[in-house]
């Protein structure tokens, strides 16, 4: 598998996401067989891409930046800071994206709130 290859795939699918358009980054970069483990969503690919949409149309000026990124053979871990609204602290995500046949087969995804008044001193990134 080229990682180069899985490693814009997962940037250009969770980019697409993040700007709205998970739709079509669903078609481009999904595989047949995607399976996500969000709790929140059922674990099948339209729940979650359907979910994307609507948190797309009520933060539509979201902004999403890739931080660090580590690949490990099929995984590929993306470290993001994400702002749903200007003014927001915003989150910490951490993605992991699974991939079959240069397709993402399966994804994982964590977050955590970033606190207005942090005490340690390097920050979340």
């Amino acid at each position: 598998m080229n990682t180069v290859t899985i490693n814009q795939i997962g940037k250009d699918f969770l980019t697409l996401c993040a700007a709205g358009n998970p739709r079509e980054a669903f078609k481009l970069y999904a595989h047949t067989n995607f399976k996500h483990h969000n709790p929140f969503f059922k674990g099948d690919a339209d729940s979650l891409m359907i979910a994307m949409e609507e948190s797309a149309k009520v933060n539509p000026n979201r902004v999403f930046e890739i931080k660090h990124t580590i690949m490990d053979a099929d995984l590929v871990a993306y470290h993001s800071f994400i702002q749903q609204t200007q003014g927001d602290a915003g989150l910490v995500v951490v993605h992991i994206l699974k991939f079959s046949d240069n397709k993402i087969i399966e994804m994982w995804d964590m977050h955590q709130p970033i606190p207005e008044n942090m005490i340690n001193e390097n920050g979340m990134f």
